[in-house]
């Protein structure tokens, strides 16, 4: 049935994707939201954005495509693709050495604060976060919330054999999403175990005719012990966003059931593709294939980097509150990338100067909340769910 169901879904010619534009969330209650998102799906047309390839790029100095025509066929096939040695190692060392200085900066402040006893100082960067996290609950989430974007990390955002790949994906002008994450899977935590769920699950309807490429990266090799992910595959063909529930225990995570997947997007968990992968490898994966990160059940912390890239000139879904930046453009060949602005490094840095002021708690808030609770309403109320504040959605975080 859920073959069939997805055959059909790939026969079809339109599209259900939003034709609205911006919606008005600093005018949102929370009921008015789920209403508002509501009828805007009635309102979608299917695209092909997520099932067809652009046109065979050719790349400047005649470069060769890293992805051969049955790569990009399986991308737009199955919704996602494994590369096992895509990268340099040696820049995810540097990226790690980054991660350090990032967790070394959480110790101070917290340890400054009073908030824990043991800078675990000697501890290595896959166990240190973990052991800070046994003192104070949530170190974890202030690495994910503090986005800070080192320079290492922006290498390999524009690392030139990624873009060309992205290239092949959605052509010529690329721009890096402002959706970006260092995930840092500790062992046995459930706030590190994402369920189910679209991306699209977590980004406004106007850009789910935007196709969005994700690049996930692991820093150490990612496995069915420390973590890996897991994909449905060709949950992708409809084009459609299934119904998602806010949010998932004590989380601030959507959650898709499978009935509700196998009903709307037309897979079941006979589709579940598990992608273990080593250090250097790269998942490829688009905004509308459905995918969940399972329990680190090691003794080591499983750090790992998404990054995503779309079309410059789309909408990215990112209910208005900050713009891609642009990385190629087809037609300025010796265009110049600048994060100076996208990163804010030196914003951030007194940013989190400031919160790191003792008598300034902010710093060390745990809770996430952000426009996609109010989107798919709040089913399971959790300290999250209770920290949104509509209309005051600027510093949310997502997934």
């Amino acid at each position: 049935m859920a073959q069939l169901l997805r055959s059909s879904c790939r026969a079809l010619s339109g599209g259900l994707r939003l034709a609205c534009s911006k919606p008005p969330h600093s005018a949102l209650s929370r009921s008015t939201g789920a209403r508002f998102y509501a009828a805007a799906a009635a309102e979608l047309k299917r695209s092909p954005v997520y099932t067809e390839a652009p046109p065979v790029p050719k790349l400047p100095q005649n470069r060769p495509l890293p992805l051969s025509e049955e790569q990009v066929a399986q991308y737009f096939r199955e919704g996602f693709l494994i590369c096992p040695d895509f990268l340099d190692v040696a820049q995810l060392d540097d990226c790690l050495v980054a991660v350090k200085g990032l967790v070394d900066y959480v110790a101070q402040q917290l340890y400054n604060s009073g908030r824990i006893k043991d800078l675990c100082e000697s501890a290595p960067v896959l166990q240190r976060l973990w052991l800070l996290e046994k003192q104070f609950k949530g170190a974890s989430v202030l690495i994910h919330k503090a986005g800070v974007l080192p320079e290492e990390f922006q290498r390999v955002w524009s690392n030139e054999k990624l873009l060309d790949a992205v290239t092949q994906f959605i052509g010529g002008n690329i721009a890096g999403h402002p959706v970006w994450n260092l995930r840092s899977k500790t062992p046995h935590t459930e706030q590190a175990t994402v369920p189910w769920h679209q991306d699209n699950a977590y980004l406004s309807p106007d850009c789910e005719n935007t196709l969005q490429v994700t690049a996930w990266i692991p820093l150490v090799d990612a496995n069915q012990t420390n973590g890996c992910i897991q994909v449905l595959r060709g949950g992708h063909s409809s084009g459609l966003t299934a119904k998602h529930t806010c949010c998932a225990g004590d989380t601030w995570y959507v959650d898709c059931t499978m009935p509700e997947m196998e009903k709307t997007l037309g897979v079941s968990d006979k589709d579940v593709v598990t992608c273990e992968m080593p250090r250097g490898g790269v998942l490829f994966m688009n905004n509308a294939i459905p995918h969940r990160s399972t329990e680190n059940r090691s003794d080591i912390i499983r750090w790992s980097l998404d990054l995503r890239w779309q079309d410059p000139g789309l909408p990215n879904g990112f209910y208005n509150l900050k713009d891609t930046v642009a990385m190629r453009l087809a037609d300025q060949p010796d265009y110049k990338m600048d994060f100076t602005e996208f990163a804010g490094q030196d914003r951030t840095k007194l940013q989190m100067d400031r919160h790191a002021k003792k008598e300034d708690s902010e710093y060390f808030e745990t809770t996430i909340a952000g426009p996609w609770m109010e989107r798919w309403g709040i089913t399971n109320p959790n300290r999250h769910t209770r920290a949104l504040k509509s209309g005051d959605l600027a510093g949310w975080h997502k997934a």
